[in-house]
C-alpha cells in the first residue's frame, strides 16, 4: 500500500497523502521523477525484514534465562546494527538523522547499536559543490560567484540534511554557508512515512517493541529542521535570551543570503567541545568549559524551557579570545519548548534526585507518566545505578564498574526501557537525548558528574520554582516571603559552593607542596 502511495505522490507531484493530510509545497528540483521513492522504501523494508527474521529465527529455541541466549542476542544486535547503518547510509537524509539519534542513546539502547550508529555523526554523505550551487542560486536568486569572492570546495562540516562551506563576500566578510542537500526534502517526506509504516509493523510482530515514538518524533521534528528560516529565528531568539552568558557566542544570521534551504551566518573559529588536545594546546580549562556548558543547559531546561536539542560535539565549539574562553553554539534547527507544567515537575524531580528524596523521586516520576518503573527512569535520567541514586548522586563517584553495569542493563532491561520511553511526555524524549549528548561530552573531557554540575542544576531549579511560586502569590506579604525564601535557598548553595572551593584549593596547594618536597 505504501509503495502505491509513493508512486502516486511521485506521479502527481504531491506528497500530501504521505504526511497525514498536510500538504508541503516543494520546489520543482526536489521532486523524484522516477521510482526512487519506492526503491528507498524497498531498501528500508528489506533491512527491517532481515533484522526481524534474524531475531525470530536464531533465538527461537534458546532459553531466555540462559547464558547462551545473551551471547546469541548480542551477536544479533551487532549484525542488525550494521545492517541498519548500511541502509541509513544508502538512503541518507532522514535515515541518517534517525541513526545519529540512536547513536546518542548511550544508556538507553544495547551498546552494539549505540557504538555502531555513532559513526554516522562523522560519516554523513556529501553533496557535490555544483549541486549545492544550484540550490543556492534557485533560492537566493543570485549566482554564487556574484555574491562571494571565495567559496571553499571542501565543507567545514557535513550533516544528514545539509553541509556547511566557508565563503568570503566581496566586502571581506567571512561567512559560513549552510546549504541543504538537493533531494533531502523530497526524500524526507516519503522516508517519514516509510519509517512509521515499518516501525509499526515491527511492533506488531514484536509486541514488546515500544519504539513507535521514534517515528512519531521524526515525523514531528524533521519538517522543522528542514526549514532554515525557522533555524535562523531560533538562532536570534537564543542569542537574545541567553545574552547574559558572556561566554556564549551565537553566530549572526545574514538574512539577505538565507532562505528555507540556505542559511548564511558569520564564520566562527574554534575546536570541538570534546577535543581535549585542542583545549590543552590553546590553554583552555576543560573544567571551566564543562561548568559553563552545564550552566547554559540548566538555564535552558529548568528556567526558560527553551532548549537547544542537538549539542553533539560538531555543533559546540570552544575558542580562546581576548575576553576569555568562549563557547560557540551552532546548528539551531531543533529546539524544544517545554510547557510550564512539565518544566516544574521536571525541576522537582531533579531536586528530589539531588537531595536523595526517594518519595519525591517516585511522586514526580509518576507525574511524568512513568508509573511503577520509576527506579529505572531515575537511572535512565541520571545515567547512574539505583545504588548511586539511593546513596546520593552528588556524593557517590562514578566508576568504570558502574558505567559497565549501566551498559549491561541497557540490554537486560531493553523492553522496560522501551516502555518508559513510550510512556513519558514527548517533550521528555529530546531532553533525554540532550542529557545523553552532554554526558558524552563530560565523559570525553573527564569532568563527568562533578559537584559543580549539581550545584548549577540546583540553583536553576530553585530559581524556576521560586518564580513559579511568585506567579501564584496573593498579596505583598506572601510575595516578600517567597522572594526571601528563594534568596535564602540560593545563599545556602553559594555558601556550600564556597566551602567546596576552599577545600579543593587547600587540597590542591597541599598536594602541590607535597609534590615539590618529594621531588627535592
Amino acid at each position: 500500500m505504501i509503495v502505491q502511495k509513493v508512486r502516486q505522490a511521485l506521479k502527481y507531484g504531491s506528497v500530501g497523502a504521505l504526511v497525514g493530510g498536510s500538504v508541503y509545497m516543494l520546489r520543482k528540483n526536489d521532486w523524484e521523477m522516477s521510482t526512487v521513492g519506492a526503491v528507498r522504501f524497498g531498501r528500508a523494508a528489506a533491512a527491517a525484514v532481515s533484522i526481524v527474521a534474524d531475531y525470530k529465527w536464531n533465538l527461537r529455541n534458546i532459553d531466555p534465562e540462559s547464558k547462551e541466549y545473551e551471547i546469541v542476542k548480542s551477536q544479533i544486535h551487532t549484525r542488525s546494527a550494521l545492517k541498519l547503518r548500511a541502509m541509513c547510509c544508502k538512503n541518507g537524509g532522514a535515515f541518517i538523522k534517525v541513526g545519529q539519534h540512536l547513536g546518542t542513546l548511550e544508556y538507553l539502547l544495547p551498546q552494539e547499536y549505540v557504538t555502531t550508529m555513532k559513526v554516522l555523526h562523522s560519516d554523513a554523505p556529501q553533496s557535490s559543490v555544483e549541486d549545492l550551487f544550484r540550490v543556492f542560486e534557485e533560492d537566493i536568486g543570485k549566482k554564487v560567484d556574484d555574491v562571494f569572492v571565495t567559496f571553499s570546495r571542501e565543507p567545514l562540516g557535513t550533516a544528514s540534511l545539509a553541509q556547511v562551506h566557508k565563503a568570503t563576500t566581496k566586502d571581506g566578510q567571512v561567512l559560513a554557508v549552510k546549504i541543504q542537500h538537493p533531494k533531502v526534502k523530497a526524500h524526507s517526506y516519503v522516508d517519514i512515512r516509510t519509517m512509521e509504516f515499518l516501525i509499526n509493523r515491527v511492533a506488531w510482530i514484536f509486541p514488546d517493541f515500544q519504539y513507535v515514538w521514534l517515528a512519531e518524533e521524526t515525523k514531528k521534528n524533521l519538517p522543522k529542521e528542514l526549514d532554515f528560516i525557522k533555524e535562523g529565528e531560533h538562532c536570534e531568539r537564543a542569542a537574545k535570551m541567553y545574552s547574559h552568558f558572556k561566554f556564549l557566542k551565537v553566530p549572526k544570521v545574514y538574512w539577505e543570503f538565507s532562505s528555507e534551504r540556505v542559511l548564511t551566518m558569520e564564520y566562527c573559529e574554534g575546536g570541538k567541545v570534546d577535543d581535549r588536545e585542542y583545549m590543552k594546546k590553546h590553554n583552555i580549562d576543560v573544567n571551566e568549559i564543562s561548568r559553563d556548558l552545564g550552566k547554559l543547559y540548566s538555564e535552558m531546561i529548568f528556567v526558560n524551557g527553551y532548549v537547544h536539542c542537538d549539542p553533539h560535539p560538531g555543533n559546540v565549539l570552544v575558542n580562546k579570545t581576548k575576553q576569555g574562553t568562549q563557547i560557540v553554539l551552532l546548528d539551531h534547527g531543533l529546539y524544544q519548548t517545554l510547557t510550564d507544567d512539565f518544566r516544574i515537575n521536571y525541576c522537582k524531580l531533579w531536586m528530589s534526585l539531588i537531595q536523595t528524596n526517594l518519595k519525591g523521586i517516585e511522586k514526580y516520576s509518576k507525574k511524568l507518566n512513568v508509573g511503577r518503573l520509576f527506579p529505572l527512569f531515575a537511572c535512565m535520567l541520571t545515567a547512574r545505578s539505583w545504588e548511586a541514586v539511593t546513596h546520593g548522586i552528588d556524593t557517590k563517584e562514578v566508576t568504570d564498574q558502574e558505567n559497565q553495569e549501566l551498559r549491561d542493563n541497557a540490554a537486560t532491561y531493553f523492553i522496560e526501557i522501551s516502555q518508559v520511553l513510550n510512556s513519558i511526555p514527548r517533550q521528555m524524549l529530546l531532553i533525554m537525548k540532550t542529557n545523553d549528548v552532554l554526558r558524552g561530552i563530560e565523559a570525553a573531557l573527564q569532568t563527568r558528574a562533578n559537584a559543580s554540575s549539581f550545584i548549577n542544576m540546583s540553583k536553576c531549579c530553585i530559581r524556576a520554582l521560586g518564580r513559579e511560586k511568585l506567579h501564584n502569590c496573593d498579596g505583598l506579604f506572601q510575595t516578600f516571603r517567597t522572594r526571601v525564601y528563594t534568596q535564602f535557598q540560593l545563599a545556602r548553595i553559594e555558601i556550600y559552593e564556597f566551602i567546596l572551593w576552599l577545600r579543593t584549593s587547600v587540597l590542591v596547594r597541599w598536594l602541590s607542596r607535597n609534590k615539590q618536597l618529594t621531588s627535592s
